[in-house]
């Protein structure tokens, strides 16, 4: 007998998630995934490659193509629902990725679509694929916790967009757009623990301003009655020590799910004596987090680490669909009516909350149309709005190219346009660039392989010069980074002619396509006069940039950081306000076809600036020493095992080199800068602190 076909799987939409769905897809038993929908041919043709899946640029032509039998719906919310009724009406199952969408009448009309077309619909809450999870629930049911009288759900996880953007991101785009996105993994476990939730309270909380004065809440409070349980909502977005659990208390046991570990722990009374009772309670739990945490070690070190709780929470989800769905049946976790009950729930806690909380302010009204002299290329991101602000500051317009038409700069409608342009479009680059004086290219792209990265940012920053060739503008200014430099030897002091390493193969990608995108740049200013000049920040610092900073060291978390090396030499630190001011006299100055690092003044090592964020802030950040031999052969291992046993492509070989300058050994001069820009970075440590630290909003609060 022969084993049925698989059932073939189309994904749309392949940004982030995407890769999540597509590892867990891949090991998934009878099903393959068959295509890839994207607008961006190039990020899905790099999804659909390892995958050998075919590649579509709209979700009419994969339809009509016959390539699938069902599809994971993995775009912003607000487009779900167009997309799931168009495959569902065409014969397509939906996997739709939480949340399904923007309302409870939009997922109602996916289920009904669903319903008169004979198809399945499943929204993606896949936590509650976890083994863990269904665990815990068997437990629940079969009463070894006694009866359950409340519970607690809790998202406790630092939200960085929300303090350092990109601002342009459809879950910022309103307040309520926060527990639209996350509410669903709360609402999720409470509805399938408990049935019906009734929501009695709902408030706001730790509000924080993005650019333009507008308001986002980072946490939420939420109290709701399921049956004889009360239930607790709590989410929490600031700089915070991980907590996403469930808690059940009945009159048994006291059972905690950790379900962004995967561990689940049951404290329970016990019989002994007072004195004996307090230490074998404790030793029982001990017991349970290390036998849990020595599994979930096992598993990662077998499955080479491609099994993490997130990882095996969607291929528990989709062993859940696709088992059920090989029957035309549905798993009720994963149903129609658990997707509408869900956001049932999540809606009646939008409305729960204050007006402030849900809804932004109107926008500011534009009173006349911007003239822009300016473009800014990455302008949404942490150095772009601060250079697109001190633009507007000197009395120049600005049109900033974004993914979207939105932006962070609601309040400056007079002076900001924000336009939407393919980066892969050399003719609607050009176009975008009339009657533009100089270009800012601040772009950077996110990648894992160096194909890729010759693709999407080496060929992006050459396809920008050639549009600033065609439509004549008068400077390109292009931001590569102090990271493609070798700073492993503390006797070298790096100037703004300093070299490049020769050989590049070695280094990290970021570096290395930096380093290329430079390279290319400078040819086409040599052979035909492209009108550059190249800034290269070092580590930037400021008003809405992140806590958990890479330049500095590995973050485990908000709480704890391995620095890159002993951390005591002094590193390449500078302000965000003064880069802008740099890049905008690169554009000004008569500097064509010189490159600069912008550099602030030696100030403080590492473990100084963990000290200055204890003393300012009051916040201590648990520091550990990096040792960069250990990095570079743990990175050895992680090659050889990606290369050899996973077979994976493009691996990057590691070099000892490439982990020592993440020390940033080596010093700066930036000398020539301030001569050559009248460039003055902040000398004061007092002010730097207070606006690199002090004001710089690093905790959220």
């Amino acid at each position: 007998m022969t084993a049925p076909d698989p059932i073939r799987i189309g994904i749309i939409g392949a940004g982030y998630i995407a890769d999540w769905h597509a590892d867990a897809l891949a090991a998934t038993p009878g099903v393959r995934i068959a295509a890839v929908c994207d607008p961006r041919e190039s990020v899905a043709r790099t999804l659909a490659n390892q995958h050998d899946a075919q590649v579509f640029t709209t979700v009419e032509s994969l339809i009509t193509s016959g390539s699938c039998s069902a599809v994971h719906v993995l775009t912003p919310p607000n487009i779900h629902e167009g997309i799931a009724l168009s495959c569902l009406s065409n014969g397509l199952d939906v996997l739709v990725e939480k949340p399904v969408a923007e309302s409870v009448g939009a997922v109602r009309r996916i289920a009904i679509c669903a319903q008169e077309n004979g198809r399945l619909f499943a929204p993606g809450h896949n936590f509650l694929g976890l083994p863990s999870y269904a665990r815990m629930k068997t437990a629940m049911q079969a009463g070894d916790y006694g009866r359950i009288h409340s519970a607690e759900v809790t998202w406790a996880l630092p939200l960085a967009p929300l303090r350092s953007g990109p601002f342009s991101l459809w879950l910022l785009k309103q307040p309520q757009n926060l527990m639209l996105e996350l509410g669903p993994h709360l609402v999720a476990f409470a509805q399938d623990l408990f049935g019906p939730v009734t929501i009695t309270h709902a408030e706001a909380t730790h509000p924080v301003m993005l650019p333009g004065a507008d308001p986002r809440p980072q946490g939420f409070r939420v109290l709701a009655r399921a049956g004889h349980v009360s239930v607790a909502f709590h989410i929490a977005m600031v700089e915070t020590v991980d907590d996403r659990s469930v808690t059940l208390r009945g009159s048994s046991a006291r059972a905690r799910l950790d379900f962004a570990a995967d561990v689940l722990t049951v404290e329970r009374e016990n019989a002994s004596d007072l004195v004996v009772n307090p230490l074998r309670r404790q030793m029982e739990l001990s017991a349970q987090h290390v036998a849990r945490g020595v599994a979930n070690a096992f598993t990662q070190a077998k499955s080479l680490n491609t099994q993490n709780p997130y990882a095996r929470s969607f291929r528990g989800m989709n062993a859940a669909v696709y088992g059920a769905m090989a029957q035309r049946q549905q798993d009720p976790r994963f149903s129609a009516a658990s997707a509408v009950a869900v956001m049932e729930t999540v809606e009646a806690i939008i409305e729960a909350l204050p007006e402030e909380a849900r809804h932004t302010a109107a926008p500011a009204v534009r009173t006349r149309a911007p003239k822009p002299q300016a473009m800014v290329i990455g302008g949404t991101g942490f150095i772009g709005r601060a250079l697109t602000r001190r633009l507007v500051a000197r009395g120049q317009d600005v049109r900033v190219v974004s993914r979207g038409r939105g932006g962070p700069f609601p309040d400056l409608p007079d002076q900001v346009e924000t336009v939407a342009v393919d980066l892969a479009d050399r003719a609607a680059l050009t176009d975008a660039m009339t009657g533009i004086d100089t270009v800012y290219n601040l772009a950077r792209a996110m990648c894992s392989t160096w194909e890729e990265a010759l693709t999407q940012d080496v060929g992006v920053a050459c396809r920008i010069g050639e549009a600033v060739l065609d439509a004549g503008v008068q400077r390109l200014v292009y931001t590569g980074t102090i990271a493609s430099f070798d700073m492993s030897d503390p006797k070298v002091t790096i100037t703004d002619t300093t070299p490049f390493p020769a050989d590049m193969t070695d280094r990290n990608l970021y570096a290395r396509s930096k380093a290329e995108c430079e390279c290319r740049l400078l040819q086409m200013h040599r052979e035909r006069g492209l009108p550059l000049v190249i800034a290269r920040p070092g580590i930037v610092i400021g008003p809405g940039g992140p806590l958990q900073h890479w330049g500095i060291g590995r973050w485990h978390g908000a709480g704890a950081v391995r620095i890159w090396g002993h951390g005591r030499n002094i590193l390449p630190f500078v302000l965000n306000e003064d880069v802008a001011d740099g890049l905008i006299a690169m554009a000004e100055a008569p500097v064509i076809g010189r490159s600069f690092n912008l550099t602030g003044e030696p100030m403080l090592s590492a473990r100084d600036y963990f000290d200055a964020i204890h003393h300012a802030l009051g916040a201590r950040i648990r520091v550990a020493t990096g040792n960069l031999d250990a990095f570079y052969a743990a990175d050895a291992v992680k090659y050889l095992l990606k290369k050899h046993a996973l077979r994976r492509k493009g691996v990057i070989r590691p070099s000892r080199a490439d982990w020592k300058s993440r020390a940033h050994f080596s010093r700066f001069d930036n000398t020539a800068a301030k001569a050559a820009l009248n460039w003055q970075p902040e000398a004061d440590r007092a002010r730097f602190i207070r606006r690199g630290i002090t004001e710089a909003g690093l905790f959220g609060f």
